[in-house]
């Protein structure tokens, strides 16, 4: 009786896990590749928490980050870039071990657009960059992406990420002018599809 009440309980946590990971995939129109390999992701292999948020919806509907150059979210962006990818390419994406993400050179070219950064931080990438789905969620990642798009400090022509708009109101990023507070004086995140600057 016992192993059969197991056995329940497993086959029920594998139609659960079954049923998320069809779902998220049933969210997906695009199709995301890993940078290195080409191959497929697997989104499902993201953890649960942060999928069903609007941003990530959205992103995986068309590409478009509606997190980017929202400043109610680039405190939470800054402060998971901090803890999570500073180590490696520095405090304000300059480099260290890791590329520079700040200028208009990307390592992989598709990380101009934000669908191939985001493969490219989901997936990982060649040497020491592994992929970030276990330590990051959908969500977060989107956090993330828009604080490397915000410490960008080239011609915001070159940025295909912004919208004309935002590309237009575009302040190259200077560190010594940060004014980015810190987590815990900062609004709560706030971005809708259909308010985000970077809606397209």
């Amino acid at each position: 009786m016992h192993s059969r009440f197991l056995s329940r309980g497993v086959k029920a946590l594998l139609a659960v896990a079954f049923v998320s990971g069809f779902a998220l995939a049933a969210q997906a129109t695009l199709n995301f590749t890993n940078t290195v390999t080409g191959q497929p992701l697997d989104l499902s292999d993201a953890p649960t928490e942060g999928r069903d948020t609007e941003a990530v919806k959205k992103f995986l509907a068309t590409g478009v980050n509606i997190y980017v150059e929202n400043p109610t979210c680039l405190p939470k962006g800054k402060d998971l870039f901090l803890s999570m990818c500073s180590g490696c390419h520095g405090h304000y994406g300059e480099g260290k071990i890791g590329p520079g993400l700040n200028d208009s050179y990307w390592t992989y070219p598709k990380n101009m657009t934000d669908q191939g950064l985001f493969e490219t931080i989901f997936g990982g990438a060649q040497g020491q960059m592994g992929p970030m789905y276990g330590a990051l969620n959908l969500d977060e990642m989107l956090l993330v992406m828009a604080w490397v798009r915000h410490v960008y400090k080239d011609d915001p022509n070159d940025a295909v990420w912004l919208t004309p708009a935002q590309r237009a109101a575009f302040k190259r990023f200077n560190d010594k002018e940060d004014q980015t507070p810190d987590l815990d004086k900062a609004p709560v995140c706030k971005a809708t599809a259909a308010t985000a600057a970077g809606s397209k």
